[in-house]
């Protein structure tokens, strides 16, 4: 079958396997993206580093530090966005009419992810981006606006469809840093919309995809071409 390739695998809370706990309504690490059987398939061995809440500012800096203490990676798998198009519902709820910034400005958002791909091919590392799974909007509403103004925080967005398409942005940006840097995309968010039923594939935060959405996602990594990626 030949060497084993290295992967690493740098993403946030979607990779990392979080779900929402159906009983205490927590968050948990109910991780069943099979990984083995990815690994097993295409002779790598997996190495998942994705974090709950992380930013692309932060994986990029966790990137450079495992790779600068050497690290060896054959293929990195980068998978971020959720947490960077997402906002402060709090400051919104108690101020509706000021600015409000994404964590991640889509520019820094798009140099951070550049830079991130620049530094691994310099290092001969194959990137691989994944765009984010959709996500339903009421849900994610009643869930992080829980207990705040939720009239106000209305009131900033105009409509509840402004959370799918702020997050929707987001993944049409990393197709577009994918397109425009030939970098190898898995696209995680076609596999979830060729479904008529999204909401089954999500918890109730209408975010973190639940166990048949992490089917899905191991579905994609199983079909990628792995074997003579250069």
């Amino acid at each position: 079958m030949g060497i084993l390739r290295n992967v690493g695998v740098f993403g946030d809370s979607i990779l990392k396997g979080i779900q929402v706990d159906t009983e205490n309504k927590r968050y948990c690490v109910k991780n069943h993206i099979n990984f083995e059987q990815i690994g097993s398939k295409h002779n790598i061995v997996i190495n998942n580093y994705s974090l709950f809440g992380c930013t692309i500012k932060k994986g990029c800096s966790m990137m450079q530090k495992r790779i600068e203490n050497g690290k060896s990676y054959d293929i990195v798998v980068i998978e971020y966005g959720g947490n960077d198009c997402d906002f402060n519902w709090k400051e919104i709820a108690v101020n509706p009419d000021a600015e409000h910034a994404p964590n991640t400005p889509l520019n820094i958002f798009f140099a951070t992810y550049c830079q991130i791909i620049s530094m691994l091919k310099k290092k001969c590392i194959i990137p691989i981006l994944t765009n984010l799974p959709p996500l339903d909007p009421q849900r994610f509403f009643d869930w992080f606006c829980k207990g705040l103004n939720k009239d106000n925080i209305l009131k900033w967005l105009g409509s509840i469809n402004a959370i799918y398409r702020a997050q929707e942005t987001y993944s049409r940006m990393v197709e577009k840093i994918a397109f425009e840097t030939n970098t190898h995309l898995a696209d995680l968010r076609s596999a979830f919309l060729e479904h008529r039923r999204i909401d089954t594939l999500l918890c109730e935060d209408g975010t973190h995809p639940n166990t048949d959405g992490q089917k899905i996602i191991t579905d994609v990594f199983l079909n990628f071409k792995l074997q003579n990626m250069r």
